[in-house]
């Protein structure tokens, strides 16, 4: 073969090469996924964590064809469950329900969460926020946040609030509400937010700050008193903020959204997204978070990775303020 033939087949075989690399991501898109998809969950069934992961399953299998089964594992405020995600091979199998307790909180209130909060994790996409809702019991005697203020400067240690278990949302709301009105209040944590509002319904707890309990609300067996938001919330037209009220500083929500283990090709991180995004526009999703309260908040995975990145300086602040610490 002589010197100009040589050359040729070389730039031929180098076009294919580079032709075939570029048509790669688009390939790998079109073929995910082709087998089932692991979703964990890293908090208990029940609550508003599960029906959130429980409601982007759903979504996902319609709009990727395959199933989605939610996985719930427990423990350490979300950390084992995290723990086992970021082991688990990045090739879109296995993704996470991400939320503010785990991904945000965790890191400053944990010595060793067990996890890194940024290089762990490929962010997917953002679902929504639930803003926090003081609760009592129906027949509580405390109608605004200011008796529960006064009950407990009367007697000190006194009054208890619940939570779904350390350094969740509803712990951290207690906290900064025990900061922002300079109470002390006991904190009983546990397994899981519905226990915990449980206890409130029977009035063995005097008050919680809670993202799940809209449908009790709803329902009229626990009395929301105030909302830890910078307006009022759709579904509680009648109950004020904290700002409303003169409690300034109490804005506390749960965020949630999807991640991918770190190194997950962006191909699929872009199809999961576009499923996302095709399940808020055409599906029922945006109305299954909505009737629990939840706020849709959605975008690229871009600007979910910035928000991750926000939240995480956000909670420093919150956690030094509160004085939260689980270690």
């Amino acid at each position: 073969m002589n010197k100009q033939k040589r050359i040729f087949f070389g730039l031929c075989a180098s076009a294919v090469a580079l032709a075939t690399t570029l048509s790669a991501p688009a390939a790998l898109a079109q073929a995910y996924p082709q087998k089932p998809i692991r979703l964990i969950v890293p908090w208990p069934a029940g609550g508003a964590t599960d029906s959130v992961g429980r409601a982007v399953a759903e979504a996902l299998r319609v709009q990727l064809g395959q199933s989605v089964i939610v996985d719930n594992i427990a423990g350490a405020g979300g950390n084992i469950g995290t723990q086992q995600f970021i082991r688990q091979p990045h090739d879109g199998y296995t993704l996470l329900l991400a939320t503010s307790s785990t991904n945000s909180a965790n890191p400053y209130l944990y010595k060793r969460t067990g996890f890194d909060p940024i290089k762990d994790f490929t962010p997917v996409a953002s679902l929504a926020v639930i803003p926090s809702v003081m609760v009592v019991a129906a027949a509580s005697p405390y109608k605004t946040p200011a008796d529960i203020v006064r009950a407990a400067k009367a007697r000190p240690g006194s009054l208890s609030y619940g939570s779904g278990g350390v350094g969740n949302s509803a712990h951290l709301a207690g906290e900064l509400f025990k900061s922002v009105v300079r109470i002390d209040t006991i904190h009983v944590p546990y397994k899981g937010s519905s226990p915990a509002l449980t206890d409130v319904m029977a009035g063995q707890l005097d008050y919680m700050l809670d993202t799940g309990a809209y449908g009790q609300i709803k329902g009229g067996k626990i009395r929301a008193i105030a909302v830890a938001s910078d307006r009022r919330h759709p579904m509680l037209p009648d109950v004020p903020t904290f700002d409303e009220l003169g409690i300034k500083g109490m804005h506390m929500n749960a965020w949630y959204g999807l991640a991918a283990p770190a190194g997950t090709p962006s191909a699929v991180v872009d199809r999961l997204n576009a499923a996302v995004q095709a399940a808020f526009r055409t599906g029922d999703l945006g109305k299954r978070l909505a009737d629990i309260g939840a706020e849709v908040r959605t975008g690229d995975a871009a600007s979910f990775a910035a928000f991750w990145k926000s939240e995480l300086e956000r909670y420093a602040g919150l956690v030094r303020l509160t004085g939260a610490s689980l270690d």
